[in-house]
């Protein structure tokens, strides 16, 4: 889940500027999760457009699995309402809008209505997004129990918590768990903490030199 919020409809109109056409494309999975591109967002965003003098030549939602890869399926839906469209507004991640970006032939302006957060995962009551995977390139997941240190570690530490951690709490935000502590107590439950007794190098940053690619052909 890519965890996107709003940006105020003052920043979107300004970076809009002269465009008076504009189609609306929102995202059917994690911006509708994150109430930033659902139906609903982008009804409201019509609306708002349209007060200001701004026409919208018509909008779509791709849903799952990833706007990403069914963008190219709703520029063919939707040709001849995006053939009027001066821009497009994207309420969705980073990655939507660099993928409407890519597929329109005309290469038309596109912009963002959202900031794109990070990666997260959902939680039971279906309200809480808790950033858990940092996307570093080099996991350690197996060894960790499949907590993640890099992410849920203040610090990023990955041979055990520092000096502050009190009573299972991180130093820097009370409120929140060590990782370590809580690394700890997986590791216990699954009787693997000999996984702790082992150092592990420092991370290698070469793999978060961007931008990464990979050919997922072979």
């Amino acid at each position: 889940m890519i965890v996107s919020q709003k940006k105020s409809f003052e920043e979107i109109l300004k970076a809009l500027g002269p465009m008076k056409k504009i189609f609306i494309i929102g995202c059917g999975e994690c911006a509708t999760t994150c109430k930033t591109g659902g139906e609903k967002e982008v009804l409201e965003m019509k609306k708002l457009l349209e007060e200001k003098g701004k026409a919208v030549t018509g909008w779509t939602i791709p849903d799952a699995p990833c706007i990403a890869s069914q963008i190219k399926l709703h520029f063919a839906k939707n040709m001849k309402a995006m053939d009027e469209a001066d821009a497009f507004l994207v309420l969705a991640c980073g990655l939507g809008v660099q993928s409407v970006l890519d597929n329109d032939r005309r290469k038309r302006p596109v912009y963002t209505g959202t900031d794109t957060l990070f990666g997260s995962v959902l939680d039971m009551t279906g309200l809480i997004l808790s950033e858990r995977c940092a996307m570093c390139g080099e996991c350690v997941l197996n060894i960790t129990g499949g907590i993640c240190p890099v992410t849920r570690c203040a610090k990023g530490l990955l041979n055990g918590p520092c000096g502050g951690q009190d009573k299972g709490k991180c130093e820097v935000d009370k409120d929140k768990d060590c990782a370590w502590i809580l690394i700890y107590n997986r590791l216990k439950e699954l009787n693997m903490l000999d996984n702790i007794k082992k150092a592990r190098p420092a991370k290698d940053h070469s793999k978060l030199i961007k931008p990464r690619e990979i050919n997922i052909k072979e």
